[in-house]
């Protein structure tokens, strides 16, 4: 016999089983009980307040952080017959008015608000005089203040369950590392909560790092690959984002740029773009990217060094979300991690929050020089063990050779250390390398005893050798100037105490021409309905403003291209495809097939 969360997940929103902790959850909340819910970007977080909002009495209120997921959100229920709407500064004032009075007079399933607005009198007024089935706190890490998506209105959430004791509350995040759930917990008031922690991967992602050489055409021929394809690409200033959106546009591109610096409405209109348009690549700082509901994001790109773990794994995390093939590149340098530790000392932040920071980013870097498995480095970071390689990463399709680099080391720490400790890297390779240049001369370095000798090695190699002591913390570098230091570690080496295996450098991994599958594949012969169907969405999209992807989504596309139902009963059968969907867009879908034959 059918559970009502099962009838009801199969009537609205036409799927035929919960996945994962899906069921759980949502009988959990939906019985009155509160939840701390981890799991990645595209496992279906929604459905989990979505659905017991729909079994209990009253409106499930959502706190959301952005308007753009907001707007997306409302966008798609409204298409599955559900009561939505939302509250935000984009609407004008009799427009709010309206959603208030439909609010109170229990005309509203789910109600989605920004943490500012529920916080003032006038809302939580509002909500006194309203019947509330439950409080879903979306992005549930913005609590953290050590968090990279801090926001502060956040910490004042914790207020609901004290002004609303027999409501039930969930709070859900694809993001946060054991302390940042932990932080969650006592933030929110959540710790007797039971917690929801599904595995973080996503296993349709590859993950690739690549050594920073000309990011500009690597890049570039890293995108050919996804030529039509939507993305994302993030940078870390600014001025680098409108470099790389000038140079991708003048490419053949269909980039645009988004950073805090662009007047907000361009801005909106960037973003409205790359959630209504294919293909369109936006190129980003991380001020873009949190909330984005888009599904069908098949790359996402790093020009430049993340922060943390964290952050590089919310942001790879959207790429993907249909669960179809997607990448994950990342190119760096060590002049990234001058760059970084510069901002983390110039920070007005206390000495314990920026130890954190360099904490982690010393986590990060021995994820982007590491030999092993990247998933297996990645999911560490979150706690969790993954016990075998992913064969979906370069390190495991395109292993890295080794090789004794203990003698290039104790070369490498000599030189620094010969040299005073006060030169960055480009310096310390030229006196390896015996370079004649007018600098070397006026510091006197060609009359060190290590001048000259490391000229077996090119100027590459060395940038490998140098990056790769930084990430084994046997080099520090400094953050004004960038200049090398020793660190203690480094004794063992110099003495002869420790051997060294570093990855050897491979000009570019080509992963022996397998790069990945992208997108969803469609086979030959389906394609011409895939197609057709693909029209039909992109006009009815049109028709009602709204993104293509809240109609259909590919990947379920795919699936009527292959199972061409002939009937609206078989069309019902198909996953994704609930009974107001059926009703709105059984017959259209049913002629375009025809049409195609």
């Amino acid at each position: 016999m059918s559970s009502p969360a099962l009838e009801t997940l199969q009537r609205v929103f036409g799927y035929s089983a919960f996945r994962g902790h899906q069921q759980a959850i949502v009988e959990h909340l939906a019985a009155g009980h509160d939840a701390l819910v981890l799991m990645p970007t595209g496992a279906g977080k929604s459905l989990c307040y979505q659905v017991p909002a729909l079994l209990r009495e009253g409106t499930g209120i959502v706190v959301s952080p952005l308007i753009a997921l907001m707007q997306d959100q409302v966008d798609a229920l409204r298409q599955l017959g559900v009561r939505a709407a939302f509250l935000n500064s984009s609407l004008a004032a009799d427009e709010a008015a309206q959603v208030e009075q439909a609010l109170l007079r229990g005309d509203l399933d789910l109600l989605y608000v920004a943490p500012e607005r529920l916080l003032t009198g006038r809302f939580l007024s509002l909500l006194d005089r309203s019947r509330i089935a439950l409080f879903a706190i979306d992005e549930a890490h913005c609590v953290s203040a050590w968090g990279h998506d801090f926001r502060r209105e956040y910490l004042e959430l914790a207020l609901l369950h004290e002004r609303w004791p027999d409501v039930p509350r969930i709070a859900l995040t694809a993001t946060a590392d054991p302390p940042t759930q932990r932080e969650i917990a006592e933030r929110l008031n959540l710790v007797e909560a039971q917690k929801f922690v599904s595995s973080f991967d996503r296993p349709n992602i590859r993950y690739t790092v690549v050594q920073k050489d000309n990011a500009r055409h690597q890049l570039r021929d890293m995108l050919r690959k996804h030529k039509g394809e939507a993305g994302i690409v993030y940078c870390l200033s600014r001025k680098r984002v409108e470099q790389f959106a000038d140079y991708l546009a003048e490419q053949g591109f269909n980039a645009l740029p988004y950073h805090a610096g662009l007047d907000a409405e361009v801005r909106a209109h960037h973003q409205r773009r790359f959630l209504r348009e294919d293909g369109i690549v936006m190129v980003a700082t991380i001020a873009f990217g949190m909330g984005i509901d888009k599904p069908d994001v098949r790359f996402v790109a790093h020009v430049d060094l993340p922060k943390s773990m964290e952050g590089y794994y919310q942001e790879t995390g959207r790429a993907g979300r249909d669960g179809e093939a997607a990448e994950a590149w990342l190119c760096y340098g060590l002049g990234d991690v001058v760059l970084l530790k510069q901002m983390i000392e110039q920070s007005e932040a206390g000495e314990d929050r920026k130890r954190l920071e360099r904490r982690k980013l010393d986590q990060l870097l021995g994820y982007c020089e590491s030999t092993q498995c990247r998933r297996q480095v990645l999911l560490a970071g979150f706690g969790e063990v993954y016990p075998h390689d992913c064969g979906n990463c370069d390190n495991c399709m395109s292993p890295a050779e080794t090789w004794d680099a203990t003698e290039a080391a104790q070369k490498a720490l000599s030189c620094v250390y010969r040299s005073g400790q006060r030169f960055g890297v480009n310096h310390v390779i030229d006196v390896l390398r015996g370079s004649e240049s007018e600098r070397i001369r006026q510091c006197g370095h060609d009359h060190l005893t290590t001048y000259g000798i490391g000229k077996d090695l090119d100027a590459t190699t060395w940038r490998s050798v140098f990056r790769q002591l930084v990430a084994c913390g046997l080099l520090e570098v400094e953050a004004e100037f960038g200049s090398l230091r020793l660190t203690e570690g480094s004794r063992a080496v110099l003495r002869g105490e420790r051997r060294l295996q570093l990855r050897k450098e491979q000009r570019e991994r080509r992963e022996r021409d397998r790069s990945p599958r992208s997108g969803v594949a469609v086979e030959a012969a389906d394609l011409p309905r895939f197609q057709a169907l693909r029209d039909l969405r992109a006009q009815l999209a049109r028709e009602q403003n709204v993104p293509a992807y809240v109609i259909f989504h590919d990947s379920t596309l795919r699936t009527i291209a292959e199972q061409q139902p002939a009937t609206l009963d078989d069309l019902a059968r198909v996953g994704g495809i609930g009974g107001a969907k059926l009703a709105r867009y059984g017959e259209r879908v049913l002629e375009a097939l025809g049409a195609v034959g």
